[in-house]
């Protein structure tokens, strides 16, 4: 069985690439073979990252593909144990499609309204398209270290209907100095640093595994 992850947003910049970057990298250190689907072909965040890294010499290497449809990306699933779908930035078809394909639809979103405003309409407008909201979770990006802010932005979620992924990755140039020489976010030089963003990657395996057994059932 492959586990198909679906890493959207509804604008850009929130951590929709860095998160998928940081689970093929979990899933291969834990001894999981995955590859990472690239679908937005005009930036190809991913695809230039593990470029990087290929240049770099980091280990492990990370498998990324550039896509021009999810159907093409989803036939390589197979060869895998896991298949981490990075679509587009914005609500559009493409989105639909790879949250129908995904085992677990996550959503990165930061602390302010600006952020989890468009995060929780995206939501929505996928569950008015079929998607069980129970398959949809949302990552915590860009913290700010304030615990107040941290738990009114999750009851925020919470409140719309969703469930939010434990742990965060606040904001740290680290982070960024890390995607640069192609590693992932728990990969710096930092051990707190990568622990926080550890805690989030876990959760999200949690999660497969929690609606895996709901599946079962």
């Amino acid at each position: 069985m492959t586990y198909i992850i679906g890493m959207i947003s509804q604008k850009g910049g929130v951590g929709k690439s860095t998160l998928a970057r940081m689970m093929a990298r979990e899933f291969i250190a834990g001894g999981m073979s995955a590859k990472i689907a690239d679908l937005d072909t005009q930036q190809q965040t991913c695809t230039n990252w593990a470029g990087r890294r290929a240049e770099g010499g980091v280990a492990p290497e990370v498998q990324v593909q550039s896509f021009a449809s999810v159907k093409t990306a989803l036939e390589e699933a197979p060869r895998f144990d896991a298949l981490i779908l990075d679509g587009k930035p914005n609500a559009s078809e493409q989105t639909a499609e790879v949250a129908r394909a995904s085992d677990l639809v996550v959503i990165p979103t930061g602390q302010t309204v600006d952020d989890l405003h468009p995060g929780v309409v995206l939501a929505h407008s996928l569950r008015k398209k079929g998607i069980a909201p129970q398959k949809v979770a949302f990552a915590m990006f860009k913290t700010t270290g304030s615990d107040r802010e941290n738990a009114a932005a999750r009851q925020y979620i919470i409140d719309a209907g969703y469930s939010v992924l434990d742990g965060e990755v606040p904001v740290s140039t680290a982070y960024g100095s890390a995607s640069d020489i192609g590693k992932a976010i728990t990969e710096t030089s930092f051990r707190t640093l990568n622990e926080r963003a550890s805690k989030l990657a876990q959760s999200v395996i949690d999660k497969m595994a929690e609606l895996g057994e709901r599946q079962v059932a």
